[in-house]
């Protein structure tokens, strides 16, 4: 039976209306249902993703991919961003754990630039997600020191390194040196309790479709992390300026660059371990009912 392709980072939302206000205005399209996600994941043959909750519209507010999940039990697993000054956060990543379909929760260092690896509420998130054995997921593109600095800090929690740690455009073009921090990123490898999100990374190319020029820095970062500890994802729809669903998925279908067992893991195979969760697919593996 095929390893499932599993994308481990898709956002999903509502148009921005009075009974759903969005709280902020990115450059997306004016929605993307979880209807919608599902029929472009179908499109391209992807079998299942890890529905982030988009911050960037809802903040911390995860109800709607709550929603979707529940639409698409078979097809999404949750992930929520965490609120370092909410009081309650101990509570809320608790409640969070008996959501059905969650296998993580994130943080957003890189919005909160006041906050340093030893902040108080960081720790609070890092903790009782270590306790509750949820991945914490951690988005420190801009502030890669201060994200190392925190997975060192907590070497008995789990991090899941969003975006390859890479400070990634928004629109076109990709920066100058899209790079530049890699060897940084080459280093954090040597954590072993992180792993690294191969998301996004279409958006550092100047090449264009079908981004050649991703491969040989992707190749150094597959060789120090050692490809079943780095997980494939789109970042759809934060992405959709630069590019379709389809064009963030057919490249890493289609490359040379990878053998087809190193395709399954990138893929699919290492995200159902790092999560513990597979999709339901009729003709495909299943994994963690959730």
């Amino acid at each position: 039976m095929p390893m499932p392709i599993i994308d481990a980072q898709v956002h999903a939302y509502a148009a921005d209306t009075p009974d759903r206000p969005w709280a902020g205005a990115p450059n997306w399209p004016a929605h993307v249902t979880g209807d919608e996600m599902v029929a472009a994941m179908d499109a391209v043959g992807v079998d299942g993703a890890i529905l982030i909750s988009a911050y960037s519209i809802y903040r911390y507010d995860a109800s709607y991919a709550v929603e979707v999940r529940n639409a698409h039990p078979g097809r999404f697993a949750l992930v929520k961003p965490v609120d370092p000054s909410d009081p309650a956060a101990a509570e809320t990543i608790a409640a969070w754990k008996e959501t059905d379909g969650t296998v993580g929760t994130r943080i957003l260092m890189s919005h909160e630039s006041s906050r340093g690896p030893d902040d108080p509420g960081f720790a609070v998130i890092v903790r009782e997600s270590a306790r509750l054995g949820l991945p914490v997921n951690l988005l420190c593109w801009g502030r890669l020191d201060a994200g190392m600095a925190l997975v060192d800090r907590y070497p008995g929690t789990f991090f899941i390194l969003d975006h390859m740690g890479l400070l990634q455009p928004h629109a076109p073009p990709a920066p100058p040196e899209p790079f530049a921090e890699l060897p940084k990123v080459l280093k954090l490898a040597r954590r072993e309790n992180a792993v690294i999100k191969i998301s996004g990374a279409c958006t550092l190319s100047h090449a264009g479709y079908p981004y050649p020029d991703i491969w040989d820095p992707l190749a150094r970062i597959f060789d120090a992390w050692g490809i079943e500890r780095c997980l494939w994802g789109t970042d759809w729809t934060r992405t959709v300026a630069h590019l379709s669903y389809a064009q963030g998925v057919d490249p890493f279908q289609l490359t040379d660059r990878l053998t087809e067992s190193e395709r399954a893991v990138l893929m699919g195979g290492a995200c159902t371990k790092v999560y513990g969760w597979a999709p339901r697919v009729r003709g495909r593996s299943s994994g963690n009912p959730n």
